[in-house]
């Protein structure tokens, strides 16, 4: 449960000391965030449960990460928004394991 809190609080430092970045990339970074940020939930609580595995953590957040500025991507090149596919899916994911996490704390 330790590496995905370690990857968060890392990659806020890093966000905080890095300049900012090209309007044109606003899109790309948007959904590569939340896909980072459903990975790391999805790890918090996984961790809670027992269920962690670092391979599964490290390989879901990378190909979300890849998958979501991908759709970004294409759907620019298409015309179409795409990366509204993935701000929904990953949007939903976020919330639902922060509930499950709320409710795991609480039960403690």
């Amino acid at each position: 449960m330790w590496l995905p809190l370690l990857g968060l609080i890392i990659g806020v430092i890093i966000g905080l000391q890095a300049p900012s970045l090209p309007q044109t990339w606003a899109q790309y970074m948007s959904v590569a965030v939340l896909a980072a940020m459903d990975s790391i939930f999805g790890g918090i609580k996984a961790g809670m449960e027992k269920k962690f595995d670092d391979m599964i953590f490290i390989t879901g957040f990378f190909s979300n990460v890849l998958l979501a500025a991908g759709l970004a991507y294409v759907g620019e090149r298409l015309g179409v928004a795409l990366y509204t596919a993935a701000i929904f899916a990953f949007g939903v994911r976020i919330f639902q394991n922060l509930a499950i996490i709320r409710r795991h704390i609480l039960k403690k």
